[in-house]
């Protein structure tokens, strides 16, 4: 069997890369190696141009799992060679030029925006909404959450996304069922648009801090199957 892909991880809204530490452990135990990508949330350009210098860093083929609006990014940076496959969680899939926000907009507005405030141009997550973001994991874990919170530029889900990876890279979709951010009827429809292989979690917005062993195991079927067929 070939070696093992590379892991790169996007994180989205109200986040950074230490979003993925549990399921990180969980890969470096198993012998991946794991790059979690820093994105500073000003452009979907700019961050699907860090993904693409840390493809640069890894070794050889890479699966790409995506985050919220980190699944803009890798639908973006999906389109690089190097990527094997696609991997989303809780996550936003544009078609190719569209903005982040026109899926969305098809779907009832969820409890989570009416927790944010807009700070110097960004768009920051208040303490109040940390029930609707993240309900299912300890407070203290939650605070944590909010202190480290990464804030995007206010037009950011206006940006267009250039490139669609998922209409031609093997996807999978782990879909919250409780999510109170994004929509699971906006995720159910999106993961039947990208014909993905889907897991249906029935947790909030972040599954990989609330049921890791369930995202690394669907991490893992989809890096044994980029294996299995090189």
């Amino acid at each position: 069997m070939s070696e093992k892909p590379s892991i790169v991880f996007a994180h989205g809204l109200w986040a950074d890369g230490s979003c993925f530490s549990k399921v990180i452990n969980l890969l470096i135990a198993d012998g991946y190696e794991v790059i979690s990508t820093q994105n500073l949330l000003n452009t979907v350009a700019d961050d699907a141009s860090a993904v693409s210098t840390s493809l640069n860093r890894a070794k050889g083929r890479a699966i790409l799992v995506g985050h919220s609006y980190g699944g803009s990014v890798i639908t973006a940076a999906g389109i690089d060679p190097r990527v094997s496959a696609l991997v989303y969680i809780c996550a936003l899939a544009p078609e190719d030029g569209e903005p982040s926000q026109l899926d969305q907009s098809k779907y009832p507005k969820t409890p989570i925006f009416d927790h944010v405030e807009v700070v110097d141009g960004r768009i920051f997550l208040r303490q109040s909404g940390l029930k609707d973001f993240a309900g299912d994991i300890p407070e203290a874990e939650q605070r944590l959450v909010w202190a480290a919170q990464m804030a995007p530029l206010a037009n950011l889900f206006e940006e267009p996304v250039r490139g669609a990876a998922w209409k031609s890279k093997p996807t999978y979709y782990i879909l919250g069922s409780e999510d109170r951010t994004v929509h699971p009827d906006l995720q159910h429809f999106l993961a039947e648009r990208m014909k993905a292989k889907t897991t249906v979690l029935s947790s909030s917005h972040v599954p990989m801090l609330s049921q890791p062993e369930v995202v690394y195991k669907v991490i893992k079927d989809a890096a044994d199957t980029v294996q299995s067929q090189s």
